[in-house]
């Protein structure tokens, strides 16, 4: 199956015309190994077949590291750590928090740390609103939350002051877009191509105005 998910992989990463090495293409795939042999015992994704995982977490999350500026970042309510483990893997230069309230997940993720021999990654088990950093973060990531109205009222205090949220979205409507809280602006509207994913996806990147 390794060997499979290595191939597919391969040709996803070529479509979405993404470079990495061979070392980052072997702990994308030691992750959808590691995602799908917990999952049976601790329910940490709905997905359940390892292709499917290849393309609904791991290219779903990759697909937007050309978009992020800056060094430090965090990913709010990551569960089992998307997209910030697959976007840690391939930017070992960039730092990651990853941050949920769900003890389990934690745990899978601080596995797959040592596992894979990942170092620039710090998960944190914590509500968002209750999580202080006093640096402040280039960028708040989320692909998990209802709302992108929630997650600027629940992630306002993580950024830096020229820092940026970016909301990963599947369809967007006009009325989220309508109801972003006061003091905030898009800056830009991404539409993201998911190699084999038949599905809209958007990656919006908003600023504090």
């Amino acid at each position: 199956m390794t060997s499979e998910l290595k191939q597919q992989l391969v040709h996803y990463l070529f479509q979405a015309e993404i470079t990495i090495t061979e070392q980052q293409q072997q702990q994308l795939v030691g992750l959808v190994a590691m995602l799908n042999k917990w999952n049976k015992a601790y329910n940490l994704t709905s997905v359940r077949d390892p292709m499917q995982m290849l393309v609904r977490h791991i290219m779903d999350s990759v697909v937007v590291s050309k978009h992020l500026n800056g060094q430090r970042f965090i990913d709010v309510g990551t569960g089992p750590g998307l997209p910030g483990l697959p976007l840690a893997i391939i930017n070992p230069d960039k730092e990651f928090v990853l941050l949920d309230s769900l003890g389990k997940r934690i745990r899978f993720q601080k596995q797959v740390q040592f596992e894979l021999g990942i170092h620039n990654v710090t998960s944190v088990e914590s509500r968002v609103e209750a999580y202080q950093d006093e640096q402040g973060f280039d960028g708040v990531l989320s692909r998990a939350f209802a709302s992108v109205q929630d997650m600027l009222n629940w992630c306002h205090h993580l950024p830096k002051s020229d820092g940026v949220f970016y909301a990963l979205k599947g369809q967007l409507t006009d009325d989220e877009l309508a109801q972003l809280p006061e003091g905030f602006d898009v800056i830009e509207t991404i539409d993201l191509k998911v190699p084999a994913l038949d599905e809209q996806r958007h990656l919006l990147k908003i600023i504090k105005s």
